[in-house]
């Protein structure tokens, strides 16, 4: 017998393929996924072992020890190779046969398919069992190339790019590529489909899979792969430097739609079954990764089944599947509405739309929606409901919702009532419709339509609806957007400003059913979000239940108070708990702690009418949504100083103001002016004395004035010989000022850029997110749709508490073990497993170590390193040797720059 152990499903599934093809008196063949495995299997009856991991030994180690140790025992060959293409030298050097007999058997399994997996077992039949077989080369298959989908190309349509993983074809594993395909014929555009290894450039710096859609004349790509860039130079993000953005490279430059269609590892039946849609996994690696990439998150439509149940393997078998229903493609925070509609509706007439009669400007714009028909009442006369810019017959929207699942249906009419509901109707007189039209209201201009979104509830507490996870939509909600897309014909939708109440509706947090309401309402129009750039937990809500693109935008105006100290840190806690939920659902009991204590500390318990007791866990998701419409309120109450306009870059005061409100904080490893100013007139700012402190701002605000009287010119503010300490220091911010700061600033309006090449279908490139006025001006300019993962806030605080338990137990098991410490440990670091913890295992590697982050509180971001005293400690340091995948080199520089900063401040 020969066993085969793979943990990559595909190679599975070309094994059960070609079982039939080999020859007559061929040994059994017995096959498994080591990560299905408890432990390592029996070699009894076993005559040879073929060991591939992903990862490597590490993936799997002390059951790969111990299986590598029966064989010995037992005398069978060992045969063990790494997943990727190059071989793992660590690997062949643990087989137990001779290292070219590996390195062979390593080249089948690199050229991958069903025809070298069969080659594979005739080799190891022959070369290590002696059978006298035959078998032929490795015969590699490229790297990439087109796929000979089941549809032919029709030409005159558009032309979609599809990209999925050579593995499955190699596997045979492309049922869900042609149902792709299909799909994407029957919406009237022509699929180019390309297999590849990765999208990552090869040795030349190509991407051969690129090329292939770019020579195709793709007009939008579809990706079943992860993501492609990396973080460049790995510069300080404080410079603001073009090349500290996460590049993507060949991607960005195809200027077209990116949309992820990420996968569950999952049957469909467990994904619809959990509310949380895809598992912590599947979220980093399809959808949180892929962001970098500035791709729009698509909706789950392929998820993997048992194939075989084990008959013909022994083990069973899965392939990749789809699910045909998932194949398809007023007011706001931070937001001069009005006013940005106003510049985004002149914009789209100088682009050449169809636009009528722009009102002069948004006080016009808001009289004339005032005038015509409003939510103001949910029932309507006959004068009010003769003002609407379009109707839906109740019949005509009676028919679409009999085809929502059952399960939808149900929700709503538990709620509303049987369709077409009981608000905003208009009797039609002569019974048509069911003697009911649902109306809608708003300006038509031409091709532009400006409306209002529905509400999502009515009584005594509408606003209380925004986030009520358990409230399905009324039937009005859900004939608006189809009134939209089916009757007004809307191409595309925007929903100017955050935000709305779309992407909080009931459902999955991601990875929609059609039972989910957001992607009921929506349906497969495309969405464009202007949306505040300091708010990315709210705007990934967003991103991944509403397909949306963000385009981010400039906070306000300065002299807008913002959130500071308890409410702050409450933000960030509140953020960190909606990724935790996604990616790492075991730091959520740490996470609700926290927050309570932060509630109770800062007293916002007693606003929100709750006692000192906390609530259960399962209760304390629903408080955290309160929590964060009271937050909005706040934030939204505490504005003075105006609002941001869409595209407008601030001008005068208003850039003076908002370049002291940056510079008032540290901005990664450029200074604060405040305290720079401050200790150069010898002014202690935490004595609070309020004339020495209205001296250092009275100076801040001298000094930036003076900038801005010159023009801003950075070659006037170089720091050089004759500055000495602080004045020294001051010039080198005044220079940052001048060089980086302003003219990131003036790039605002790539906002209303990129929201018409979003609408065009172009690419809105990627960046960060993030508060510049909290030590986050690394996420200017704006107008790029923001990711929400910051690379450089790992470990997070969290992360490090569950990396300094991890070290330290590791430590006391070896005492208990050995009756000693560790002296060296090595470790392994995924970039994967990083995004999806927040860096648990850099974490416990600093920990091991010795030293401890030193965060930012305002940003989060870690800014340096302290050395634990060893009386502290309680435990000799421990070296610590790391293995560092690709993906975490390319996404992490500056976690690895941290570690090799930790190891040298131990060495000191």
């Amino acid at each position: 017998m020969i066993l085969l152990l793979s943990n990559a499903d595909t190679e599975l599934l070309a094994l059960r393929t070609i079982l039939h093809r080999l020859p007559e008196g061929f040994p059994p063949v017995r096959a498994a996924n080591p990560t299905a495995l408890g432990a390592a299997p029996s070699v009894d009856g076993v005559d040879a072992v073929v060991i591939r991991l992903l990862g490597g030994r590490a993936s799997w180690q002390e059951p790969f020890d111990a299986l590598r140790a029966a064989c010995l025992r037992a005398s069978v060959p060992f045969v063990a190779v790494g997943g990727e293409i190059s071989p793992d030298p660590e690997m062949a050097a643990l087989s137990t046969v001779p290292n070219g007999l590996a390195t062979e058997a390593h080249e089948y399994l690199a050229g991958g398919g069903p025809d070298n997996v069969e080659q594979l077992l005739r080799f190891v039949a022959d070369t290590t069992l002696f059978g006298g077989y035959g078998f032929e080369p490795p015969s590699p298959v490229p790297m990439a190339g087109i796929y000979d989908s089941p549809v032919p190309p029709r030409g005159g349509r558009p032309r979609v790019g599809v990209v999925f993983y050579r593995a499955h074809l190699l596997a045979g594993n492309t049922q869900f590529v042609d149902d792709l395909c299909l799909a994407l014929d029957g919406a009237g555009v022509d699929p180019v489909a390309v297999y590849c290894y990765s999208l990552r450039p090869d040795e030349s710096g190509r991407v051969a899979a690129l090329d292939l859609v770019r020579d195709a004349g793709v007009d939008a790509l579809v990706t079943c792969v992860l993501a492609m860039g990396s973080t460049g130079s790995g510069g300080t993000a404080a410079t603001l430097s073009p090349d500290e953005t996460w590049d993507v490279g060949d991607l960005a430059a195809l200027g077209v739609p990116v949309l992820q269609a990420p996968s569950s590892n999952r049957p469909r039946d467990s994904w619809v079954d959990d509310d949380a849609g895809l598992s912590p996994l599947d979220v980093a690696t399809g959808i949180a990764i892929p962001e970098f990439d500035g791709r729009i998150v698509g909706p789950a439509f392929s998820f993997k089944e048992t194939v075989d149940d084990g008959g013909t393997l022994g083990t069973p078998v899965v392939a990749s599947r789809t699910d045909p229903e998932r194949s398809r493609l007023g007011n706001a925070v931070g937001l001069d509405t009005p006013v940005s509609t106003i510049r985004l509706l002149e914009a789209l007439r100088d682009a050449g739309y169809a636009v009528e009669d722009v009102p002069s400007d948004g006080d016009a714009l808001m009289a004339a929606l005032a005038d015509r028909l409003t939510y103001e009442t949910p029932d309507l006369t006959a004068d009010e409901a003769a003002l609407a810019v379009g109707r839906m017959p109740g019949d005509v929207y009676s028919a679409w919702f009999a085809g929502l699942p059952d399960e939808a249906r149900e929700q709503v009419e538990a709620v509303w009532g049987p369709p077409p509901g009981a608000v905003y109707l208009d009797a039609t007189g002569d019974g048509a419709g069911g003697g009911q039209d649902l109306v809608f209201p708003g300006l038509d201009f031409g091709n532009v339509l400006v409306t209002i979104q529905p509400p999502r509830g009515f009584g005594s507490d509408p606003i209380g609806t925004y986030h009520a996870p358990d409230v399905p939509p009324p039937h009005h909600y859900l004939a608006f957007y189809r009134w939209l897309d089916d009757v007004w014909g809307a191409d595309a939708v925007v929903h100017v400003g955050k935000h709305g109440t779309l992407e909080w509706l009931p459902g999955k947090a991601n990875a929609l059913s059609g039972s989910c309401f957001p992607d009921a309402a929506l349906g497969d129009v495309p969405f464009v979000y202007p949306f505040v750039v300091n708010d990315p937990g709210e705007g990934t809500q967003a991103k991944r239940r509403t397909h949306a693109v963000v385009v981010d935008h400039l906070v306000p105006p300065m002299t807008r108070a913002d959130t500071y100290d308890e409410l702050a840190r409450l933000e960030q806690l509140l953020d960190a708990y909606a990724q935790a939920q996604a990616m790492d659902p075991s730091k959520l009991p740490a996470l609700r702690q926290q927050v309570w204590e932060l509630l109770l500390e800062a007293e916002i318990h007693r606003d929100l009418g709750l006692t000192t007791s906390a609530p259960g866990d399962a209760e304390f998701d629903d408080l955290l949504l309160h929590v964060d419409g009271y937050l909005c309120a706040l934030k939204d109450a505490q504005i003075r100083g105006g609002l941001h306009v869409l595209g407008s870059a601030p001008e005068g005061e208003a850039l003076v103001d908002l370049v002291l409100g940056i510079t008032r904080l540290p901005q990664g490893s450029v200074p604060s002016l405040r305290a720079l100013v401050a200790s150069s007139l010898g002014v202690d700012l935490s004595a609070g004395r309020r004339a020495e402190v209205d001296a250092v701002e009275a100076e801040c605000r001298r000094r930036v004035s003076a900038l801005a009287d010159d023009g801003w010119a950075p070659a006037n503010c170089v720091p050089n010989a004759t500055h000495g300490g602080q004045m020294h220091a001051i010039s080198a911010v005044e220079e940052w000022i001048c060089s980086r700061l302003v003219p990131a600033l003036r790039r605002t309006p790539d906002e209303i850029v990129n929201t018409l090449g979003a609408l065009d279908g172009r690419y809105v490139p990627a960046g960060p997110s993030g508060a510049p006025t909290r030590g986050g001006a690394h996420v200017l300019p704006t107008g790029r749709n923001f990711y929400s993962v910051d690379p450089k806030a790992l470990p997070s605080p969290l992360s490090w508490e569950v990396g300094r338990r991890l070290a330290e137990a590791l430590v006391e098991r070896h005492v208990a073990e050995t009756g000693e410490p560790p002296r060296t440990v090595g470790l392994v670091l995924w970039g994967t497993a990083a995004m999806r913890t927040g860096g648990d295992d850099a974490a416990q590697a600093l920990a091991l170590l010795g030293v401890r982050p030193i965060w930012e509180p305002e940003s989060q971001r870690v800014v340096g390193l302290e050395e634990i005293p060893l009386a502290e400690l309680g435990r000799p340091r421990v070296d610590v040797t790391l293995r560092i995948s690709g993906f975490f080199r390319d996404a992490f520089p500056h976690l690895i720059s941290l570690l090799d900063d930790a190891v040298a401040l131990v060495a000191a």
